[in-house]
């Protein structure tokens, strides 16, 4: 093909650009059409030196980026489903994530971006000829995750703690590669990941969807709270632990020896009293404070009480496992016995946790 031919079909497939019209308009920061293919048109006419090779580079880029936007905010900018600030936040596009530009409506641009589809003011956006030379700069490394949830670590190792988790299928941009280890972005955290369990490709960010951010809220609150259930049971479980240290010692009426010998209240405000809790002195009075639990939610460390006449007159700790342990009698001294060995009255928690 002659030079002459091959700008003649460079003008054809401009010329066909830009009558395309609606979604296949470029626009520049402002929201305006660009001048560009004009720009070019004059360029290639008037340059006989232009070949083959510098009319494709002028024309990939028109073709690939013409519809593209790039963010340009200090952090993130909202995605919203009307253009209006008034209207409900779809998703957040971060600093230098690309979208497609569907359509202008007034300062609003219309973008599709990962899985979200929405309006931003096209201030907070770079448009048009603009983002050509951005393009390069903007890709970066992502990493796709893999794993149904994902443990997102301090440091690059399993003996790091977990600074949050993600789910499967959502993308993340890499900060590093180090090894065995890729240290990402999770909105304002990063951590480090298994490259195991990610994939790793060279694209533009995109946006995230309110959905896709509230997983991984939802995640990260029930980490936490698997987390405090642990410390629970921890404390609890070391509280058991140190009441059974003392079976077998003896009862002594108005004692709160644990070795020497307690009563009943004497026993169970004496363990407590140990962990930094402090709780009344007669069985009676415990009963009336704490917090109230029933049988069927009661837990370890927790206190139950047993009436004679309608009267409170024995408290015991319940163990777990239908088990309490108390300062029973003289006879028996500090021992373990079934929590229903007489008829529960009353079950109270001092733990507040």
């Amino acid at each position: 093909m002659t030079r002459r031919a091959r700008k003649i079909a460079t003008y054809c497939m401009i010329g066909s650009l830009a009558l395309m019209g609606g979604t296949k308009t470029a626009y520049a920061s402002a929201g305006q059409p660009i001048a560009g293919i004009t720009v070019l048109l004059n360029d290639i006419s008037i340059n006989p030196e232009i070949g083959a090779r510098e009319i494709s580079n002028i024309l990939d880029p028109i073709i690939e980026y013409q519809d593209l936007a790039i963010a340009n905010v200090a952090n993130y900018v909202n995605i919203r489903s009307e253009a209006n600030t008034n209207s409900k936040v779809l998703g957040k596009l971060y600093n230098k994530a690309a979208a497609t530009v569907l359509e202008t409506e007034g300062e609003w641009l219309k973008i599709k971006s990962g899985n979200v589809t929405g309006y931003i003011m096209s201030d907070y956006l770079i448009t048009g000829i603009d983002v050509y030379p951005l393009v390069d700069k903007a890709k970066t490394s992502l990493a796709i995750v893999k794993a149904n949830i994902l443990n997102v670590r301090s440091k690059a190792g399993t003996n790091s703690s977990v600074v949050t988790q993600i789910p499967k299928g959502q993308i993340f941009e890499v900060l590093e590669e180090n090894n065995d280890w890729v240290k990402i972005s999770v909105g304002d955290k990063t951590g480090y990941v298994s490259a195991d369990y990610v994939d790793i490709k060279i694209d533009l960010k995109q946006a995230i969807s309110i959905e896709e951010e509230q997983a991984i809220i939802k995640l990260e609150k029930e980490r936490q709270g698997m987390q405090e259930s642990k410390k629970v049971s921890s404390l609890r479980q070391q509280i058991v632990n140190y009441a059974l240290r003392f079976k077998g010692n003896p009862y002594v009426w108005g004692g709160t020896s644990l070795t020497r010998g307690a009563d009943c209240s004497g026993f169970t405000q004496s363990v407590l009293k140990n962990f930094g809790i402090y709780i009344p002195r007669t069985s009676r009075q415990q009963a009336n404070g704490g917090r109230r639990v029933s049988i069927n939610n009661m837990q370890p460390g927790d206190l139950i009480f047993y009436r004679k006449n309608g009267v409170v007159n024995h408290v015991a700790m319940y163990i777990g496992n239908g088990k309490v342990i108390g300062a029973a009698s003289r006879k028996e001294g500090i021992n373990i016995k079934n929590y229903n060995y007489r008829t529960p009255y009353r079950v109270v928690s001092y733990i507040n946790r």
